[in-house]
């Protein structure tokens, strides 16, 4: 074999090493924008989106910013910030209308919750979001996410939700119909950031895969893993069960990217997710 031909494959096999599947490009509120980054060093870029670091990966000699866009965010000109001193990067969220979902709940305190109520849920806000907006520098190798539970889709993500007659936050994940003890299995690799009992998530677990992807499991049955303990993507983290707000057993699965929940069906192949009939 001559040396020019053995350099070839060597580069081939670098080439395939670093390829990542990338998730689509749909730039709405609730979704993600891919941008592809002009950045020829070998060192990672620094990508802030809102004062949050976004997730950046290299696939195939080319540098992508993977960015989670809010529910919230109005259509229009949005604004990337690249490397220090700060190169301004533009992009263009696109307008979607999400559907209304009406929703009865038996127990009124979980839509009207009582003084001593509203004080636990201030203090749980403050835990769940400094886990939803954690960050570590660690690589992402693989965006291939599996389903974290066998069901059909019962409320897809963005729902404008009412319950009891009264509006309530965009819902912010997948819910997964399943029976009661159904496993609850990770998606993809990554260290349990936090695991607790929520007054409205119920026992509910976070896990932290990289650069800004965390993903959180609510309403469990049980939780089989702890803070700190590093999980296997299919390995179990619990079960599925109807604990918080929840009018039945499901698995609410929710996907936060630069602090931004979005879809989790777009880490998904189409053919994952069942819709209930």
């Amino acid at each position: 074999m001559t040396r020019l031909r053995l350099i070839l494959i060597c580069i081939s096999m670098l080439n395939i090493a670093e390829a990542i599947e990338l998730p689509p490009n749909d730039p709405v509120p609730g979704g993600i924008a891919v941008i592809r980054l002009d950045h020829n060093s070998s060192s990672t870029p620094v990508v802030r989106y809102n004062d949050n670091r976004v997730l950046v990966v290299h696939d195939r000699q080319v540098w992508y910013a993977i960015v989670g866009i809010a529910l919230g965010t109005s259509p229009g000109e949005q604004t990337l910030q690249i490397g220090k001193p700060p190169i301004p990067v533009h992009f263009t969220v696109n307008d979607k209308q999400y559907e209304i979902q009406r929703i009865t709940i038996k127990d009124k305190r979980k839509v009207v919750p009582n003084k001593q109520d509203l004080k636990r849920i201030s203090r749980e806000k403050q835990r769940i979001d400094a886990a939803l907006a954690h960050w570590n520098n660690h690589s992402v190798t693989s965006l291939d996410f599996i389903m974290p539970v066998s069901g059909e889709l019962s409320s897809p993500f963005g729902l404008r939700r009412i319950f009891n007659g009264l509006p309530r936050k965009p819902h912010s994940g997948l819910d997964i119909a399943a029976p009661q003890g159904t496993p609850v299995k990770a998606p993809l690799e990554g260290v349990v950031i936090d695991t607790g009992e929520f007054f409205f998530n119920g026992n509910s677990v976070f896990i932290d895969h990289g650069q800004g992807v965390v993903t959180m499991y609510c309403h469990l049955n049980r939780i089989d893993v702890k803070k700190g303990q590093h999980v296997a993507q299919g390995e179990i983290i619990g079960h599925v069960g109807m604990t918080g707000r929840a009018t039945g057993p499901h698995l609410h699965w929710g996907v936060s990217l630069n602090n931004a929940r979005v879809d989790p069906m777009l880490f998904l192949p189409r053919s994952s997710v069942q819709p209930a009939e």
